[in-house]
């Protein structure tokens, strides 16, 4: 019988979701929605030095505003006995095996083994350690930390984007799993949940290749059954350069304060590296439908975070009255000026901070800008602009007379009227404009 499908997200609570976290998020959270399944947010909070509660509240604030629901949410922080009980098994086993060599012991055997031309793998000297060499490493005050022993085999997976994986398992090192302190890693806490949590779809950058290989065997060695695995590409800069250095200005939080609207980032990450064009989607139902795996290709994917701009335009555009309202009264905006304010200023903004320059120039008018070259026809101009109120029929009008006074016709004509009354060379349609502006300009 075919298992329910489980996706989940596994974030650190030791800083905030960055675009690189919203493309595991996403794409483990498309899979479940699209099969009907469960998406967990599980809390790897196993680091309790670096881990803060700001920071879970903070990942759960912003999957919340990009309207990514999680069914259930986890952490390991309260899994301590599952971990020591799949612990125990695994010494039972004859498949965790105690390690007492310093850091400065490995650092060296690391060196020789390289200078020598091999590559880097623990040589399983702790293997053969009898009780009595352990106890006398105790009593030297050094403390014992675990290590998996791997089956020294092939590890094959047919990954999801990146085709068939195998691995030598000679060629890595058998992982620490506990350190000396107690403490329980990732790899070790995160395959007894997956096994235990049902996980039946993992997808994770391609960073974390060789750690699915080890947890492959760590969840076989429990009697489990490995999840599907997928390994999507690692993002660069719109350059292709590194990303990772900048990604603390790419968090949701920062992307959120400059106005990017959910819909146009999660429509972007949806598609990213895959062979479907980006589209601005209406929903998330819309994302799920369409979202396929195996479109995603293995190569370094670009992200630019200009991109998302023009994705929000057309999401904050689309919006209707209703949805901006309470945005437009908290800016001062009589309530009877305000569908129509909206009406004009929603065609020439980007995001909705936007909207406090239009009412600045509506309410306070703008200070005029003007060529050296137009100077003198714009002060010939402004004696011409009728006394206000004015109406829609007001600029049609105006340029008239202006026209007829001075012979200038077409953009040489319009353009310096419209840069004197907004400041502004592009903007709504003027004769729409003028009827709500407040202030005559003065030169």
């Amino acid at each position: 019988m075919t298992r329910p499908v489980v996706t989940r997200f596994a974030p650190s609570p030791t800083g905030y979701i960055h675009v690189g976290n919203l493309r595991t998020a996403l794409m483990n959270y498309l899979i479940a929605r699209k099969s009907g399944g469960q998406f967990i947010l599980r809390l790897d909070d196993t680091d309790q030095e670096r881990s803060k509660q700001e920071y879970a509240d903070g990942i759960m604030a912003d999957l919340d505003w990009l309207g990514l629901h999680w069914d259930r949410i986890e952490k390991q922080s309260l899994r301590y006995d599952r971990y020591h009980a799949a612990a125990d098994k695994l010494r039972a086993d004859g498949r965790f095996y105690e390690c007492f060599e310093t850091p400065t012991e490995l650092d060296l055997k690391r060196k020789k083994l390289l200078g020598m031309g091999k590559p880097p793998v623990y040589d399983r000297a702790s293997l053969g350690l009898s009780d009595d060499q352990k106890a006398a490493f105790r009593a030297e005050g050094r403390a014992g930390y675990w290590r998996f022993l791997l089956n020294q085999t092939r590890i094959e997976w047919p990954d999801g984007i990146i085709g068939p994986v195998s691995i030598d398992a000679a060629s890595v090192s058998d992982p620490v799993l506990i350190r000396a302190d107690g403490q329980v890693l990732y790899t070790f806490a995160s395959s007894v949940d997956d096994i235990e949590m049902g996980v039946t779809h993992i997808v994770r950058g391609a960073d974390h290749v060789t750690n699915t290989a080890t947890q492959i065997q760590i969840m076989e060695a429990m009697g489990g059954t490995p999840p599907a695995f997928a390994h999507h590409s690692l993002l660069t800069g719109a350059q292709g350069e590194e990303l990772s250095k900048r990604l603390g200005t790419l968090s949701l939080r920062d992307l959120r304060a400059r106005g990017v609207e959910p819909m146009a980032l999660l429509s972007l990450m949806a598609r990213l590296g895959s062979s479907k064009p980006v589209e601005l989607a209406s929903s998330i139902d819309e994302l799920a439908e369409g979202f396929d795996v195996e479109s995603f290709g293995a190569a370094p994917t670009k992200f630019d975070a200009e991109d998302l701009f023009p994705l929000t335009r057309g999401v904050v555009q689309g919006f209707s009255f209703d949805k901006v309202k309470d945005r437009i009264a908290a800016l001062g905006v009589p309530e009877q000026e305000a569908e129509g304010f909206w009406a004009i200023a929603k065609g020439n903004i980007t995001v909705l901070d936007d909207l406090a320059g239009w009412w600045k120039l509506f309410s306070e008018g703008a200070a005029p800008v003007v060529d050296e070259a137009d100077r003198d026809f714009v002060v010939q101009a402004l004696a011409l602009l009728p006394a206000q109120p004015w109406t829609t029929a007001t600029w049609g009008e105006w340029t008239g007379a202006v026209k007829a006074a001075t012979g200038r016709k077409g953009k040489d004509l319009f353009m310096p009227l419209r840069k004197a009354l907004t400041g502004q060379a592009h903007g709504p349609d003027m004769s729409e404009l003028m009827p709500h502006l407040r202030k005559r300009p003065v030169m």
